[in-house]
């Protein structure tokens, strides 16, 4: 089977979580945030839950375990992504992973040194698996999660999801 037909047989809708970290924006002033919701909306996601939070590891990994138990398939973090002292969202989440999906990283500071140069480097964007769904961290500038989402994200989030459903379902088999 094709990659095209692989992402055709992913789900129609994918529950996701929304998390922004942040220590200066409150939901009044979270526009990346506001920017996934109406993008997951759009196309048919619905958002299982959203919270904006402190960039703190123990407030980010308890949204992430909010997301969990909400029963979100994919969770979407923006904000704290970067190399200031505050920016801690990457430690809080890499460390989570049970799965990396280092391409993620990878694709993102590439395609951001196409927008922003060689300042790109310093993004510590990561992605991966946690507790069964995808786990996406992204900086928290909308420029970087419009990116995120439109060239990464939602290209193969049905696909990426689809992936993991298998495993699941596989892994409750007899035997499996």
């Amino acid at each position: 089977m094709g990659h095209e037909e692989h992402r055709r047989e992913g789900p129609r809708q994918v529950r996701l979580a929304v998390i922004t970290a942040s220590d200066t924006r409150g939901e009044a002033e979270d526009a990346s945030g506001a920017y996934l919701r109406a993008q997951a909306g759009a196309a048919g996601h619905p958002v299982v839950l959203y919270r904006v939070v402190k960039d703190e590891p123990e407030a980010i990994r308890a949204a992430l375990a909010a997301a969990h138990a909400a029963g979100a398939q994919a969770v979407l973090v923006n904000g704290g992504t970067g190399i200031a002292a505050r920016d801690r969202t990457y430690e809080a989440v890499a460390g989570l992973l049970e799965k990396r999906l280092d391409g993620f990283g990878e694709l993102f500071r590439m395609l951001s040194f196409g927008e922003i140069g060689a300042a790109a480097m310093m993004s510590r964007a990561v992605a991966g698996v946690w507790r069964g769904a995808a786990v996406f961290s992204m900086p928290g500038s909308t420029a970087a999660v419009r990116l995120a989402w439109e060239k990464l994200v939602a290209p193969e989030l049905p696909h990426l999801v689809r992936e993991l459903e298998k495993d699941r379902k596989g892994s409750a088999a007899p035997g499996g």
